[in-house]
């Protein structure tokens, strides 16, 4: 197992360098200038040159790449244009609101899709099973975005249950009962298409499970419907459902890069928005490839845990 771990985060690191390479060149080719986005209205020629030589961006691209990778690798992810303190900071601070809604929708879409594809393959072309695939349909079908403006209007407009945005109350609160009530709103909306996702698979899943001879053998032994299907068909059908829940892993913490700017919620995508806005680079580089690093390397615990799971696919 050690040395199947170190084989895929090998495999990984030109992954993570590809990336890098990316978000640089297109951070590169968005129109405006950082220096006259930092100046303002004292952006004049003399003082845009001045900070430009300040930054280092006066300098080629591929220097300019070279220079960030190696200050990278000592750990210095570089300053904020804007907002004058070290990327690395603000990121892993903003990064922890986002871990937080991200970590709590792919818990609701890996619970109720695995439950609900379960319940529609041993319901196949049952109520059941019609209930849940026309609900699995309408959540993959439905934008995140316009899902998430419509449970503002309803549970928070007019019903006024929940609070509409932030992650903890202006006045008061701060405490976890307030955490919670905030997150109920955007983790619901985010896990939604999730949930729809990691059903249709778990259901196709657990049906080719089910066809199986030891599934048939285990019927034969007497053995209880529960048993057979929670203890000796899901357990076979994990192998199938965890690199899915490995992919919903990194949409929802995508996703959760556009659902916090809906709610306001003060993550990585709130502050990736203002930050290119503003063209802070070293901010939006610095952000984009720690959210794709932890994509990475939840992908490897999923083919780690898929491993153990099946070890013939160690080989």
């Amino acid at each position: 197992m050690t040395a199947y771990i170190g084989k895929r985060l090998l495999a990984a690191i030109p992954v993570i360098i590809g990336l890098s390479v990316i978000v640089f060149l297109v951070m590169k080719l968005i129109p405006g200038d950082p220096a006259q986005a930092l100046l303002g209205s004292y952006a004049t020629p003399d003082n845009v040159a001045r900070i430009n030589r300040a930054l280092g961006l006066d300098r080629s691209w591929p220097e300019q790449y070279v220079i960030w990778i190696g200050n990278l690798l000592q750990g210095d992810f570089g300053r904020s244009y804007i907002l004058n303190r070290p990327v690395l900071d603000e990121v892993l601070e903003r990064f922890g609101a986002t871990l937080i809604l991200a970590g709590a929708s792919l818990v609701i879409c890996s619970v109720l899709g695995i439950l609900a594809g379960i319940v529609s393959a041993v319901r196949q072309f049952g109520w059941t099973d019609r209930i849940v695939t026309f609900f699995v349909l309408i959540g993959i079908s439905m934008p995140a975005f316009f899902l998430g403006l419509v449970f503002i209007l309803f549970f928070a407009v007019q019903w006024r249950l929940l609070p509409a945005s932030g992650m903890y109350a202006v006045y008061g609160g701060g405490d976890l009962p307030d955490l919670l009530r905030h997150l109920i709103l955007p983790a619901s909306t985010l896990a939604i298409v999730a949930t729809g996702v990691v059903a249709r698979l778990t259901r196709a899943a657990m049906l080719e499970v089910l066809r199986q001879d030891f599934i048939r053998t285990a019927r034969a032994k007497g053995l209880s419907e529960n048993k057979v299907i929670y203890r000796h068909a899901f357990r076979a059908a994990l192998v199938s459902i965890i690199p899915v829940l490995g992919i919903q892993a990194g949409f929802v913490l995508g996703g959760a890069l556009y659902i916090e700017t809906v709610f306001q919620w003060p993550g990585l995508g709130q502050m990736l928005v203002k930050a290119v806005s503003t063209r802070d680079l070293l901010l939006v580089q610095g952000g984009v490839l720690v959210a794709a690093t932890v994509y990475v390397l939840v992908n490897l615990l999923a083919d780690v845990a898929q491993a153990l799971l099946d070890p013939r696919l160690k080989a």
